[in-house]
């Protein structure tokens, strides 16, 4: 069954890109914007999270946490973040177990998707890119997060 807006969002626990467990349900503090990306270095992906740090003042100002998903091991997650200055956590999700429970899991890995969960984790918001190629932009998001509280 698909994970749908209004449905209370699967926990779970991943590798950070620290090398420490975290656990959704016990880091939610505030709304979370869980974003699944399909990879570290690629082309898209670099500039979906240059965009989201850049704008992080916005998320802040929305109350909303930023927590970042992708397939590669914790190591490279922290290269990549690093690299790229980024101010949110990002997840290793190497088996795709997780992607799978969000309905963000194709024939190539890891899609491009987008959740909004309340501190309560329930999902206010669900976008699936049906082209990788394509992500939510800060304006897209701000505004959505701007009507769903």
């Amino acid at each position: 069954m698909a994970l749908a807006t209004g449905d209370k969002a699967p926990d779970f626990s991943l590798v950070a890109d620290n090398g420490k467990p975290f656990k959704l349900s016990s880091k939610i503090k505030n709304k979370v914007l869980l974003v699944f990306y399909p990879g570290d270095g690629m082309p898209v992906c670099n500039k979906q999270m240059s965009d989201y740090r850049d704008s992080q003042d916005v998320f802040s100002e929305l109350d909303v946490d930023v927590i970042a998903i992708s397939g590669n091991q914790p190591k490279d997650l922290a290269a990549f973040k690093k690299d790229l200055d980024l101010p949110f956590t990002i997840l290793s999700d190497s088996d795709g177990a997780v992607a799978k429970q969000y309905d963000s899991f194709g024939w190539f890995g890891i899609q491009r998707a987008i959740y909004l969960l309340d501190k309560d984790m329930e999902v206010q918001y669900k976008h699936v890119e049906p082209v990788s190629i394509y992500s939510r932009s800060v304006e897209e998001l701000s505004e959505m997060i701007k009507r769903k509280s």
